[in-house]
């Protein structure tokens, strides 16, 4: 039996996040086993906390969704950091955290008296720049969407796949009603303004190709639109809103900090107990 924690993400309410399932001490369990479990946990995201393997890093994490393993994502990096200092995990400093990852080692700055919310360092995109045409007309159809509503685009891959799309408002991002049969291997992040209220923007991720058709608030997703739009379109520090659409309340804390854009939220753990693999 292993220690197991549910941590819910992007939320200061319960149940309002993204919950994130974090075995601890998993040095030894197969990747058979690992993709077993995040199946069966059925969440966007299953982690598995490990001894750490390079220097500098305070642990190392491998994160799965239903679909298989991602290098980095947000809400798994933030909620795995959570349950390990819970834990009794000890850091190397005493203000920020530094996971090793698929992507190579993370900075997580933990809240004041570490405690609060905590932020990650965005990684660096895998994959940027300008989205050809045929890619958006692919995009546009499976948002059911015109070509010309896709405002600006840009790929923000960190990771898992992304490419943004910022819409008219955050109204049109709510509206969507994706057509699933026609993503192939799109993973598509689609953000859009408010005009008053305590988020600036409303985005929504998806990704049916990971087995979770919508993923319910995203940090790696934000990541990449902060890197994008943060100082443009977007000021240098604001608070995005997602998975309005599927009745959660997630807040993202997005700030930009000379070259490296945090991310950040809240973190509650609703569920402690023991897991068989």
């Amino acid at each position: 039996m292993r220690s197991f924690r549910q941590v819910d993400v992007f939320s200061a309410e319960p149940l309002l996040g993204n919950p994130v399932a974090v075995v601890h001490d998993a040095d030894g369990v197969t990747d058979d086993e690992m993709a077993r479990f995040a199946r069966w946990t059925n969440l966007s995201e299953t982690t598995f906390l490990l001894s750490p393997t390079q220097p500098g890093a305070d642990y190392r994490v491998r994160i799965w969704t239903p679909g298989g393993e991602l290098p980095f994502a947000g809400h798994p990096t933030l909620g795995s950091c959570h349950a390990w200092l819970e834990a009794g995990g000890a850091p190397a400093r005493d203000d920020v955290v530094v996971q090793a990852c698929g992507a190579g080692l993370v900075t997580i700055r933990r809240g004041a008296g570490g405690q609060g919310r905590s932020a990650f360092a965005a990684p660096p995109l895998m994959r940027s720049g300008p989205v050809d045409e045929a890619d958006l007309a692919r995009i546009a159809t499976a948002l059911r969407l015109d070509r010309s509503d896709l405002l600006e685009s840009a790929w923000i891959d960190n990771g898992p796949g992304w490419v943004g799309v910022l819409l008219r408002d955050a109204d049109a991002v709510l509206a969507l009603e994706p057509d699933w049969a026609a993503f192939d291997d799109l993973k598509i992040g689609v953000v859009g303004e408010y005009a008053d209220g305590d988020a600036a923007v409303e985005v929504r991720a998806f990704c049916p190709g990971y087995g979770i058709p919508e993923d319910p608030v995203t940090g790696s997703l934000n990541a990449g639109i902060g890197q994008w739009l943060a100082g443009g379109r977007l000021p240098t520090s604001y608070v995005s809103s997602q998975g309005t659409v599927l009745g959660r309340r997630g807040r993202v804390h997005v700030d930009v900090e000379g070259d490296t854009v945090w991310v950040g939220g809240d973190a509650l753990t609703t569920i402690t107990g023991e897991v068989a693999l």
